[in-house]
Order: C-alpha cells, then structure tokens, then sequence
C-alpha cells in the first residue's frame, strides 16, 4: 500500500555533541527522502540557545561572522556569530567562546574553578562594534561557572558595560528557569556537570553570592533571584543585570526563522533531540513545535537518542509517535558513535513503515 505524498517540515534540535541540528536535518531528510521520494520536505533546524544556535541561524538568515577570543581556559578559539545586517541584530553563542567541549577534555574540579566567560563578552563587543542594535545571546552548554563575570569584565566592568549596551536591545535567549543562588541555583544544579565535586560546588556558590550584591547593586533590583539567571553557569545573571530580558531559546529561533508558517504549510513535523524526556515538554524546541502543530491538528514525529516518556505523556504533550536511535542500533554507544547514520537509518525505517501502512 501506498501513501499520498506528504509536506514534512525537518525541524531538529541538535542532538548533544553527536550531532548539529544541521547535521540532523541532513540525516533525517536523507532517510526519509531515500524511502518516500514523493514527499515534499523542508528542512528547518531548531536551537533552544544552547550548542549549535549560530550554526541553525547561520543557515536561514546567513551573515556568519569569526571572531578570535578568549576560550574558557584562556586559550584563544575561533568562535563563530552572525550578524544580520537588515534587521541590525546580532546573534552570539555562549557555547562558542565557554562551551564544555573547548576544556579540552572531560571536565575536572580544576577546570570547574578556572573556567571563564571572557569569550563571550569578547563576541558581545564585537556586536556592539559592528552596530548592532540587538544583540540575542544563546544560553546553554557552558564550561564555567562564573555568573558572567568574565563577560562583564571584558566589556569595561560593570559600569562600562552598562554604558555600552545602553540603547542596545539585549536579549539573553535561554529555556533554562534556574536562579542564580541556593539548591536549584548555576553552581548546585550544573556545576557538577562541569567537573565540580560538593566542596567545588561549595566554592563556586560563595563565590556567585558575592558577584551577585555587585550584580544587585549594579541593575537596582535581585537579578539573581530571576528565572534564567543560572543560566551558562550565571551568564543569565549578568546579561540581566545590563538590562537584558530573557527569552525563550527556541521561541527566538522560531520567530526569526519564521516557523510558525513553515509548521502551518506542513502536514507532518519531524524533530528531535538527543534525549526526548519530561523536560523536552517544558520550553524546548519539541514544545514549541507542538505548541504551532495543535492548532492545525498537525502530526508531531520525534526522532531522538533515547526516548523516555510513555504512550500517554506522548500523547497528552501532542506527539504522534516518537522512535529512539537507540533502540534502532541496538546499543548507545553505537547510537553515539555513528549518530548520522543511525539517525538516518532510523529516518529511513519510519517512512517506510508509514509507506507500508498507508499512514498519511
């Protein structure tokens, strides 16, 4: 039996340091096109400000611009950002100057300690320097735990910093909620991600409570008690505190990739991510997309590493099904080590069944 051809709308998140949400929408596009050649697919990858947000926008806006800056560790790194002349904004990736995977290795207490947000202020003046008159800064996959203060530093200190961006619309795009300080806060909940064992944690706590009454004073109110400002490590914090508002990471890429037309001229959604689980539901890229979907009653595809929600919650978050690559190579270490192929694999193997059904 076959299916009618389909208009299908390739939006994926990336997946983890395996693979790019641009290297994603290839893989996927290219199963699923291998098995159903009728369809008609779009390709649209998808960021929620983390790793991978100046590579998805570079994409549909283009304006890709490098920079040499400081690395999380002091190292010079080429880091990437763009600038869309048109509109005058620009858009910089924490990631690209302070991400865990420019440590060098995996992450240790030594690094957790000395790890920097230099870089990313070094981006931030280069906006300013170019003209901008926004500048969207993506939250997510940082190696430090500083709360911004190497941003800060490297635009003239707080007073300075201000001054510079005055007149600038400064958008801290992250999906991340966390205060700065206490249980939930940068240090307790990711720095052990980032190397820290309890006593670093400790360390890096005190540290941030101290930064955060200069952070206070500085905005005239508590940024560190705002949603996002634990975000990369206390950058949210800073951002806050020289008059930025935050903004959904994927809310961002959305509205200035123009996807609600895209998901509203499909007849399926395809997505993914390297974990599909509760938290995917809550300001990801998935939510998003699902959110634009309802109304139009649009079938939501995921396609993801390891998929840990139930039939139910798939359903009651407005998913029609979702495949783990996983389960489809049969280990994670292969699903990891040949993530594009395995995507595709798996990309392959449902429209094929989907083509074999009739579904449409």
């Amino acid at each position: 039996m076959t299916s009618s051809a389909l208009r299908v709308l390739v939006a994926p998140d990336c997946f983890g340091d395996s693979l790019t949400a641009v290297e994603a929408a290839t893989a996927i596009a290219r199963g699923w096109g291998s098995a159903r050649p009728s369809d008609q697919l779009v390709s649209a990858p998808q960021s929620d400000g983390g790793p991978g947000f100046v590579d998805v926008l570079a994409s549909r806006l283009g304006g890709l611009r490098t920079a040499e800056v400081s690395g999380p560790l002091s190292d010079d790194v080429t880091a990437q950002w763009v600038f869309d002349e048109a509109s005058g904004t620009a858009y910089v990736e924490c990631a690209q100057a302070c991400g865990l995977a420019l440590l060098g290795g995996p992450p240790t207490v030594d690094t957790a300690l000395a790890a920097h947000s230099r870089g990313v202020g070094q981006l931030v003046d280069a906006a300013i320097t170019a003209g901008a008159t926004r500048i969207v800064v993506g939250l997510g996959g940082s190696g430090c735990t500083d709360g911004g203060r190497g941003l800060v530093d490297a635009l003239g200190g707080l007073s300075t910093a201000r001054d510079r961006v005055a007149g600038i619309e400064l958008i801290a795009a992250t999906d991340v909620e966390h205060p700065l300080l206490g249980p939930m806060g940068a240090a307790a909940v990711f720095g052990p991600q980032k190397g820290a064992d309890p006593d670093t944690v400790a360390v890096l706590e005190r540290r941030l409570a101290d930064w955060a009454t200069e952070l206070n004073a500085i905005a005239g109110r508590d940024v560190a008690v705002e949603a996002g400002a634990g975000a990369a490590g206390g950058l949210g914090a800073a951002l806050l505190a020289l008059g930025a508002r935050r903004a959904s990471g994927a809310a961002v890429i959305a509205d200035f990739t123009g996807l609600a037309d895209d998901v509203a001229a499909a007849d399926l959604v395809i997505t993914g991510e390297g974990r599909f689980d509760d938290q995917s539901l809550h300001g990801k890229v998935v939510s998003a997309l699902t959110g634009m979907a309802d109304p139009a009653r649009t079938e939501v595809l995921v396609l993801a590493g390891q998929v840990t929600l139930t039939a139910e919650e798939l359903a009651a978050a407005g998913v029609g099904a979702a495949r783990s690559i996983t389960d489809f190579a049969g280990s994670v270490e292969r699903a990891i080590d040949d993530a594009a192929n395995q995507l595709e694999g798996l990309a392959r193997a449902t429209a094929a069944e989907r083509d074999a059904t009739g579904g449409e």
